[in-house]
């Protein structure tokens, strides 16, 4: 398998070499003009064409921009896979939240939903939560579209209003989430985000409280850097409260109780006040979660306007890279035994520590070309590296850049990195990869 994808890769650009229209005097790289057909890195989107995806068909359009590679991964559900480390931090903080907080009748107070759809309309990703029509992380070049209308979910708050609209107060939601990234050890397309929401009622939130009976939920007046326009400043600092209380004992749970956390303020458009939590570990320190205050608009459309509520989300990948000391993201998608068998534990919460699978020898190979006077997006070039090398690729660095000086085009160059996960490169796979370094640098041989 890894030998056909290098060779369809190495006809690829063999393609590009055939076209090649200018090399530029004193400049290190040889510049291509153009790229390997459509099909190479996308799903085709011929006039009438439609995707197959989890047992449904979706027209394509302008915006479809899905490629093979991404919907090869669409239903792993890496986080349902028993024993693997996406599945033991799902069961670490459900069994946490089952056990720290408890209904009237003894029940669980959380619900739990980790087989939701990852294909959502754009208005739950985005409209649902306040997302202005405007805002650039709805752009075409950091998501993936099947058409105008629905897309692979970004995020795990696409079904916040879902499932508040149903009446639920308290929930987590676990799932597989797709945006295009750069490449490097710690991006992927395709990641496992963890989101949690709770709602209280006025009797709820100043339940204890010291004259609570006087104390309101709601007001008019003006938005401030800690509050919004309808919520009382005695409502948000019990909600903030809960909140950072909930996360700092989930984060023990999981680190220890001598973990050194802190907190930033940052900006969401579906909370206010917004906060990052960043952890000291090993003496630096990592941001894992974003949270706040539910934007009450957001709350008041799905219903629940006699409430109000906090939110965050986190990623399963960030954690267990902390947690196991996993070093570069690709291993959660490797099939190896070797890796996975490190993972069957008998006890969930049992101290896991990596053990690396080889030395992995690295193999490296530039390429550059020119760009496209227009719409020229950096993603779009990571989707086609991840196409044709797929996982063999460890990181793309962006090393040379070059403006012709008479016709000013602009050519960039890319150092790809090569290092296979689950074991060393075979002698015929480092000689493939070779030979795609002579077939992209023909005046120089590889770089």
């Amino acid at each position: 398998m890894v030998g056909s994808a290098l060779r369809r890769g190495a006809h690829a650009y063999v393609y590009l070499v055939s076209k090649a229209s200018h090399i530029s005097r004193g400049h290190q790289h040889q510049a291509w003009g153009s790229r390997p057909p459509a099909a190479e890195c996308a799903t085709q989107r011929a006039p009438g064409s439609v995707v197959e995806l989890l047992g449904k068909s979706y027209p394509q359009d302008d915006h479809s921009n899905l490629t093979r590679k991404v919907l090869t991964r669409v239903g792993r559900n890496l986080h349902n896979q028993q024993h693997h480390p996406l599945w033991l931090i799902k069961e670490r903080v459900k069994e946490h939240f089952y056990k720290q907080y408890v209904g009237r009748f003894g029940t669980p107070l959380f619900s739990v939903y980790d087989n939701l759809s990852p294909v959502v309309t754009t208005w739950q990703n985005f409209d649902s939560l306040l997302i202005r029509a405007d805002h650039p992380s709805r752009k075409k070049g950091d998501n993936y579209y099947l058409n105008r209308t629905h897309m692979l979910r970004a995020h795990t708050s696409a079904h916040q209003w879902d499932l508040l609209h149903a009446g639920l107060d308290a929930f987590l939601v676990v799932g597989d989430v797709y945006r295009r990234d750069q490449i490097d050890s710690q991006h992927y397309p395709i990641f496992h985000q963890l989101e949690a929401v709770r709602l209280f009622s006025k009797h709820e939130l100043f339940a204890g409280i010291k004259d609570g009976e006087s104390l309101q939920l709601f007001e008019q007046s003006s938005r401030s850097a800690h509050k919004q326009e309808t919520h009382t400043m005695e409502a948000v600092k019990l909600v903030e409260f809960d909140l950072k209380q909930t996360l700092t004992r989930l984060m023990a749970h999981l680190f220890g109780d001598e973990l050194e956390i802190r907190w930033v303020d940052c900006y969401f458009p579906f909370t206010h006040p917004s906060f990052e939590m960043e952890i000291n570990f090993h003496g630096e320190w990592l941001e894992v979660l974003g949270c706040g205050v539910m934007e009450q608009q957001l709350v008041n459309s799905a219903g629940a306007q006699d409430r109000i509520g906090w939110a965050f989300g986190l990623g399963l990948e960030r954690l267990a890279m902390i947690l196991y000391d996993i070093p570069d993201i690709r291993l959660f998608w490797c099939e190896d035994e070797r890796f996975l068998k490190q993972f069957c534990v008998s006890n969930i919460n049992q101290k896991v520590k990596f053990q690396p699978l080889s030395k992995y020898p690295a193999v490296i190979n530039d390429i550059s070309f020119w760009l496209p006077s227009e719409n020229y997006a950096e993603n779009d070039f990571y989707d086609l590296v991840r196409t044709i090398g797929g996982d063999l690729v460890e990181k793309v660095d962006l090393i040379d850049k070059f403006v012709h000086p008479k016709t000013h085009k602009t050519s960039h160059c890319y150092r790809i990195t090569y290092r296979h996960m689950e074991r060393t490169l075979s002698q015929r796979e480092t000689f493939v990869l070779f030979l795609r370094g002579l077939v992209q640098n023909p005046l120089q041989g590889p770089l």
